[in-house]
């Protein structure tokens, strides 16, 4: 029997069981896809926000606050990319000083460091490609920019070096609270568990609607679609650019990558609450974002856009995030509704649901807890005598298999064989970037396809773009022409 089961495998999944292996309990992590951060964690704006936008006496103010200062350590300790950045909320209407007054009240009574209001013109000093017609903005320097598939595949990866079980494809079909916990199947397995974490994104309702038939909460789909523009446009901004914030979230944003890309959007669509795949683009609203995001910046080469996406929030009844034991079913917690800024209130979030757990099973220390995952070796970022040393150690660090962001095959066969290694295209795309360049995998594809087949000993017809049924081959070209 697990002592703590998690259902969910993004960020917040994730980043709960590492913080849960500092202890000495039995955790388990299920996931309905095929590798770990395959919903909002892998579609999203990729920041850090500094923590004034939500309302003080809200779940969201506070453990964004407390979350921005705690991923220096944490980033550290997994060696994920982040880098405090920094961004504006631009006035883009003469109304708008009101909000950022407004704003950085909102942020400096939760103690969120170095707001300042800019005049236009120190605006533009900083971002020359900022609209010159803006009324100033809201400085704040703790900002960041991350990769956060890459957290959540660090946080997994360490929670299993540290002892935790990750069961990929087990799709939740039925939970069943008992004397001694619950029983949680997908219908060919099952686990028992004392306690059990719903961290399941815009499942989240559905999973509570198991053991109970009175949720306190409803999960609505709400979808955001964006631009990637190629390395080329590194530059057109330093900072993470806002506009005002309205009823429906933070608005279209041009965000400056850790990987030196420019991110631009999302806009907010609210769907259907069925509609928790529908994560296709559409004409009219990557429209939408090209006009908004030309209110906040001049001179956006829209022709070096590389691809568009899109990911799904999780919009929770009442707005504010949900993180409590259910008031009906002892032992199970639900981490729900947990959008913006869900992402940068993530080791606070975790840090909570742990103090929870260990005030319930008072567990004793894992005395063996090794904070840091093991080491990744990113080729082009070693000197000439480093690079050659570990050639003669392993040749395929020397076989260059991405181009455009020049990644080894030394790399793509570390990333499949790690602890959650990698076993789609995407899955080696998320851990080593290979096809998230300029040609999008239409060079290093088939060679990416050729190590999977070779080092996981499969089928190539097996090997999968992303999910169930992203085969890339279907057979050999002459049967199909004969």
């Amino acid at each position: 029997m697990s002592d703590v089961l998690i259902i969910g495998a993004g960020v917040i999944g994730t980043a709960i069981a590492r913080s849960l292996m500092r202890y000495d309990l039995k955790v388990t992590i299920v996931e309905r896809a095929n590798d770990v951060a395959c919903g909002t964690s892998k579609a999203n704006s990729a920041i850090i926000h500094a923590g004034y936008g939500a309302d003080a006496d809200t779940l969201k103010g506070q453990f964004n606050a407390k979350g921005n200062p705690m991923f220096d350590i944490l980033c550290r300790e997994l060696e994920v990319p982040f880098d405090r950045v920094g961004s504006l909320v631009l006035a883009l209407r003469s109304e708008d000083a009101q909000t950022l007054q407004g704003l950085k009240e909102n942020g400096e009574k939760l103690g969120v460091p170095g707001l300042k209001i800019l005049t236009r013109e120190e605006v533009l000093n900083i971002e020359p490609n900022a609209n010159p017609d803006n009324f100033g903005a809201l400085f704040a320097p703790s900002a960041g920019i991350i990769e956060p598939w890459e957290l959540a595949i660090a946080c997994a990866e360490n929670a299993v070096e540290n002892g935790a079980e990750l069961i990929l494809n087990f799709n939740v079909t039925k939970i069943t609270k008992n004397d001694t916990g619950f029983v949680v199947t997908d219908g060919k397995k099952s686990i028992e568990s004392k306690l059990v974490i719903n961290c399941a994104g815009v499942y989240a309702d559905f999973i509570y609607g198991m053991v109970t038939k009175s949720p306190e909460f409803k999960i609505q789909p709400r979808r955001g679609q964006y631009f990637l523009l190629d390395k080329t446009a590194h530059g057109l901004v330093k900072h993470i650019l806002f506009p005002c914030p309205s009823i429906l979230g933070k608005g279209v944003l041009v965000v400056p990558t850790v990987n030196h890309n420019i991110l631009l959007g999302p806009d907010s669509e609210d769907l259907d609450p069925s509609k928790k795949e529908a994560v296709e683009t559409t004409f009219d609203r990557l429209n939408f974002v090209k006009r908004e995001v030309a209110k906040l910046c001049r001179n956006i080469p829209f022709r070096d856009n590389i691809t568009t996406f899109a990911g799904l929030r999780a919009e929770a009844t009442g707005g504010d995030f949900i993180i409590r034991e259910s008031p009906q079913v002892s032992g199970f917690f639900n981490v729900a509704g947990i959008q913006s800024p869900g992402l940068s209130s993530t080791p606070a979030i975790a840090e909570h649901v742990v103090n929870w757990i260990s005030d319930r099973l008072k567990p004793g220390a894992n005395k063996k807890f090794q904070p840091k995952r093991r080491l990744r070796i990113k080729f082009m970022e070693l000197s000439v005598d480093e690079k050659q040393a570990l050639i003669k150690i392993d040749p395929r660090y020397g076989r260059v298999i991405c181009r455009c962001e020049m990644i080894t095959e030394g790399e793509i066969v570390d990333a499949i064989h790690r602890k959650v290694g990698g076993i789609t295209l995407n899955g080696i795309k998320r851990r080593v970037r290979p096809g998230a360049g300029r040609c999008q995998g239409g060079f290093c594809g088939p060679r990416v396809l050729e190590i999977l087949q070779r080092e996981l000993g499969c089928n190539p017809l097996n090997i999968l773009q992303e999910g169930i049924g992203s085969q890339i081959l279907l057979g050999k070209t002459k049967d199909y022409l004969s």
